[in-house]
């Protein structure tokens, strides 16, 4: 059953329902954006679903496990783990700093970083017992008291206040109902040592500075000025989500009952099902661990930043966001289970009452590759269309193995795509640091779409405007 697009204009393209699909599913791209017709295959195995009711794509669509990257599924009645993926609640956290950008000690800062953050898969960082782990699993951020009650001294540069401060600049305040009895004993030993860690593949860690402000009124809103160095996190669940999610993949589609087994492979839970039921509660634990090691993290940067330049320097947080989730909400008048992968919410003023965001709509983030730009953005006019979706990144156009002509252990598995030569000339003028610089030409910007291309047909479409512009000054990588 292969893809038959129609363009209806120049930003979204339709996939007619055909086939078992039970939705037509809707693609949002230029015509200059790369689409796999893989891609399209699984966005259309996505729309087979039992009680699917919308399916579409981001900008950035490209072929992921199960469904693409860029998919935003919603159901009725059904769960499905690949729709969320192996790292549960992926995202970006966005720090603001008082520092111009060409002022700032910028070589001796990320070095330090460098030194405090572990870089790379596997990597481990702060031990901690099952005891607090499972509070972090229960309550997120909030349950990091835990830890740092545990640690002592050894907690990096925790501030009780400053993680009030930062709880309402998180997306669900960094807290979700966890349910750490749903999370195996195997993926709380892989949690146990790996908070304050970056992880490997396209998570990074950047210094960017704000090269142009695009939106005078709402940069101001958001304490953006131009020339300005920011700060920008993205990591995930780490080896506990990873298990978590496969852990439920297995059940979904090897186990007895409450399950269906659809088009490619994907397998649905019964949402009020006992097996529905407890995916539902391990995905949000392992968000929530998340959430509490992207705020380690920042606690890290911060702390150096500090060290190498003033103690009481503020360092706000603009927003922390998630891509890889399943969420209860309320479109149309019904509740539906909205799967986004490799998406990011983007919530209009109405629906962010009671948060700092409330008059402007929920900061989106979406970054490009390593050597490219990335943007801040709020949601658009016709963001509603999408349930309120955007893409989280740039989107892949080559493999990691055809970009770095290297699999994932390092090892020579033919030709690069992408040369030495053209690697460096992308990279000139940023300081970067990596863990493993024989693979690290599979992030290379060549491997990625053209963010600006991408960010065009967001904001063509309406789904989200553009505030600012921000370029890399140094890269931190796995």
């Amino acid at each position: 059953m292969g893809p038959n697009l129609q363009r209806l204009d120049p930003y979204r393209l339709l996939l007619p329902r055909r086939g078992e699909m039970k939705v037509d599913a809707l693609v949002y791209a230029g015509e200059s954006l790369l689409i796999e017709e893989k891609s399209l295959v699984q966005l259309q195995n996505a729309a087979c679903v039992p009680g699917a009711v919308r399916v579409l794509a981001t900008p950035d669509i490209h072929v992921g496990f199960g469904v693409p990257i860029g998919c935003v599924l919603a159901s009725r009645s059904h769960l499905v783990p690949a729709a969320v993926g192996y790292d549960i609640n992926c995202g970006m956290r966005l720090l603001r700093t008082p520092f111009k950008a060409r002022e700032f000690p910028l070589e001796a800062v990320t070095r330090a970083v460098g030194r405090a953050v572990p870089l790379g898969e596997g990597k481990r960082n702060l031990k901690v017992s099952v005891e607090a782990l499972e509070e972090v699993l229960a309550r997120g951020v909030p349950g990091l008291k835990a830890v740092a009650g545990e640690l002592g001294e050894r907690f990096p540069a925790w501030d009780r206040e400053e993680m009030e401060r930062d709880l309402p600049f998180l997306e669900d305040r960094g807290s979700l109902p966890g349910a750490p009895g749903a999370v195996s004993p195997a993926a709380k030993e892989r949690g146990r040592f790996q908070l304050g860690t970056l992880g490997g593949g396209n998570h990074f860690l950047e210094f960017q500075e704000v090269e142009k402000v695009l939106d005078g009124e709402a940069a101001r809103r958001l304490g953006i000025e131009e020339g300005a160095l920011t700060i920008m996190i993205h990591s995930g669940s780490r080896g506990l989500g990873h298990q978590v999610a496969s852990d439920y993949m297995r059940l979904a589609g090897a186990g007895k009952g409450k399950h269906t087994a659809g088009p490619g492979g994907l397998a649905a839970l019964e949402a009020r099902s006992g097996r529905g039921g407890r995916y539902l509660g391990a995905m949000n634990a392992a968000a929530n661990f998340a959430y509490a090691n992207r705020h380690v993290l920042a606690c890290l940067v911060r702390r150096e930043v500090r060290l190498c330049t003033d103690p009481s320097a503020e360092l706000p947080l603009v927003y922390d966001v998630t891509h890889n989730i399943l969420k209860e909400e309320t479109h149309g008048g019904e509740i539906l289970y909205v799967h986004r992968k490799g998406a990011t919410r983007a919530f209009p003023s109405q629906r962010m009452q009671g948060t700092p965001y409330e008059d402007v709509g929920q900061p989106v983030i979406i970054p490009g590759s390593m050597g490219t730009a990335s943007y801040l953005l709020l949601p658009g006019p016709r963001a509603e269309e999408s349930l309120y979706s955007v893409n989280h990144g740039a989107g892949r156009v080559l493999s990691r193995s055809a970009a770095s002509g290297r699999d994932r252990r390092g090892r020579a598995k033919g030709p690069a795509a992408v040369s030495d030569e053209e690697f460096r000339r992308s990279m000139e003028g940023i300081l970067l640091i990596c863990e493993d610089k024989r693979t690290i030409k599979e992030e290379a910007p060549a491997a990625y779409k053209d963010i600006d291309e991408v960010v065009r047909v967001v904001a063509g479409a309406g789904l989200a405007g553009p505030v600012a512009r921000m370029r890399p000054l140094s890269v931190l990588k796995g």
